[in-house]
C-alpha cells in the first residue's frame, strides 16, 4: 500500500470509522495467519488484529477489519482449516474491527458484542480530539446479541469467555479468553508497543486501560499468547511494560494538572520525551496522547 492509503487506514483506526478507505484499493493487503494453538489462529491485515477458533461446530471469528477484506479473511480462515463463520464477536465499536459486519451478517453469521457497542454503532460520532467523524453503521452491521459483563461460548472443545473492560479504549471493550488454548485477545486494550488510542468521546479512559492491564496480568501466565488490538503477538511481559507506561503517563499528566497547567502547557512541557523511542512509533504521537490524557483526567 502507498503512504496515503496507510495514513488513511491509521486515521480510521484512530477513530474507528470505516469511512471511504474501506472501499479503497486494498488489493495489495494480505491476511497473515499465525497458528497459536491447535484450533486458534491470529489473523493480521489492515485493521485490528483478529482471532479465529476453528472446529466441527463452526468457526468463531473475533473482529473483522474492513468490508473490502471480508473475502480475504474468509480465504485465510479456509486455509487454516476453518469452515463457514458461525459466530462473530466484536471487541468494540470502531470500524477497523467491525467494518466487515454487514458482509458477514448477510452471510448468516450471528454477531455478538458488549451492550455499548450496538449503541455506539447505531449513531454518528464526532471525535473532536482526533478531528474525525464517523457515520452510523447500517442496521445489518449491528450486533444481534449483546451482553453486559461477560459471555461464554462453549464450542469446538474450547471455553471462550468474553469479559467487559469498563471505560478502557472505549466504553464497550471486551477481552476474549480462550481458556484451554491459553490465548487471550485484548482488543484495543493493548497496543504493542505504542501509545494507545483513547476514545474519550465514547467512554475511554486511561484509568480503565490500566485496570484492563492489571486484570490481564492477574490472570495470565508467562507462556500465555496475547493478541493485541494492534501490533505483533504479545506476552505477559509486554502487557506489564504497557501497563507501566500508562501509569507513568497518567501520573505525569496528573501532576501538571494539579499545578493548574492548561492542555497546551502540558503538551509543551513534553512529559513523555523519554518514552517516545519505544512507544511513540504508532498511530498516536506523544503530543496527541498527552492532549487526550489531559482531556480525560481534567474532567475527573
Amino acid at each position: 500500500m502507498n503512504r496515503i492509503t496507510l495514513l488513511l487506514i491509521a486515521a480510521a483506526i484512530a477513530v474507528g470509522a470505516v469511512l471511504a478507505i474501506a472501499q479503497n484499493d486494498m488489493s495489495s493487503v494480505q491476511i497473515k495467519s499465525t497458528q497459536l494453538a491447535e484450533h486458534v489462529y491470529m489473523l493480521e491485515g489492515a485493521g485490528g488484529n483478529m482471532a479465529v477458533l476453528t472446529g466441527p461446530q463452526g468457526t468463531l471469528l473475533v473482529d473483522d477489519e474492513f468490508a473490502a477484506l471480508s473475502e480475504k479473511i474468509e480465504a485465510a480462515i479456509a486455509s487454516a482449516g476453518g469452515g463457514k463463520v458461525r459466530f462473530l464477536l466484536n471487541t468494540h465499536w470502531h470500524g477497523d474491527h467491525t467494518g466487515g459486519n454487514e458482509n458477514f451478517a448477510k452471510a448468516g453469521v450471528a454477531i455478538f458484542a458488549q451492550d455499548n457497542v450496538r449503541k455506539r454503532m447505531s449513531v454518528a460520532h464526532n471525535n473532536e480530539l482526533f478531528g474525525w467523524k464517523s457515520e452510523a453503521s447500517p442496521a445489518a452491521a449491528l450486533p444481534v446479541v449483546t451482553f453486559d459483563d461477560s459471555l461464554t461460548f462453549h464450542i469446538n472443545g474450547e471455553t471462550v469467555t468474553c469479559f467487559h473492560a469498563q471505560r478502557a479504549h472505549t466504553d464497550g471493550d471486551v477481552m476474549v479468553w480462550f481458556r484451554n488454548a491459553n490465548v487471550l485477545h485484548m482488543g484495543d486494550c493493548l497496543f504493542n508497543p505504542a501509545y494507545p488510542v483513547l476514545d474519550v468521546s465514547t467512554g475511554g479512559s486511561i484509568g480503565g486501560m490500566i485496570d484492563a492491564s492489571n486484570r490481564v496480568l492477574a490472570m495470565v501466565a508467562n507462556d500465555t499468547k496475547i493478541i493485541p488490538g494492534h501490533g505483533p503477538l504479545a506476552t505477559r511481559a509486554d502487557v506489564q511494560a504497557f501497563r507501566d507506561m500508562l501509569v507513568t503517563v497518567r501520573d505525569r499528566v496528573k501532576r501538571l494538572i494539579v499545578q493548574k497547567k492548561t492542555s497546551d502547557q502540558v503538551v509543551a512541557a513534553k512529559p513523555l520525551t523519554d518514552l517516545d523511542e519505544k512507544w511513540g512509533k504508532g498511530f498516536v504521537k506523544a503530543d496527541l496522547f498527552v492532549k487526550v490524557v489531559y482531556a480525560d483526567l481534567a474532567q475527573k
